[in-house]
């Protein structure tokens, strides 16, 4: 018996990458269908969109990327910010690039929710900051699979 597709997206068997885009960073994790477990990737220092959407769609080349989920950091009020003109302008680049579908989530408080998830874990507040932007990708890959689940 064949999976049931994981979203009206998406076969039933896709890698997905997430980014966490910032300012001067930009987190990635990533994820495949079937195991609906996000893993924080890596994080790559900002060089412009034009780079940074080279080095993404290399990145989604390697890893056989079949959509993209771009966090969209609204305000408290539900508009779009800087930051979230920003992470659109990054992933409709990528999406002309890739020819990939791009999706966007709300992101609040993923980074927030991101730094709890660490230091349960554990993590120093040293390691925190290498990772929060890959963690926060991973955290807004998950809340856009479980969104896709119902």
């Amino acid at each position: 018996m064949a999976p049931a597709p994981t979203s009206r997206y998406l076969p039933a068997m896709s890698t997905l990458l997430a980014l966490d885009v910032g300012t001067k960073t930009i987190g990635v994790a990533r994820a495949d269908t079937r195991a609906r477990l996000p893993s924080p990737l890596l994080t790559l220092a900002r060089q412009g969109v034009k780079k940074d959407c080279a080095r993404l769609a290399e990145l989604c080349a390697r890893e056989q990327v079949e959509a993209v989920i771009v966090g969209l950091p609204y305000e408290l009020d539900g508009g779009e910010g800087r930051s979230a003109r920003l992470a659109r302008q990054v992933g409709d680049a990528l999406a002309q690039a890739t020819g990939l579908p791009v999706h966007y989530q709300d992101e609040r408080y993923s980074t927030v929710e991101a730094a709890h998830r660490l230091a349960a874990a554990g993590w120093t507040a040293r390691q925190q900051r290498e990772r929060i932007d890959q963690a926060a990708a991973a955290v807004i890959l998950q809340d856009w699979l479980d969104r896709q689940a119902r």
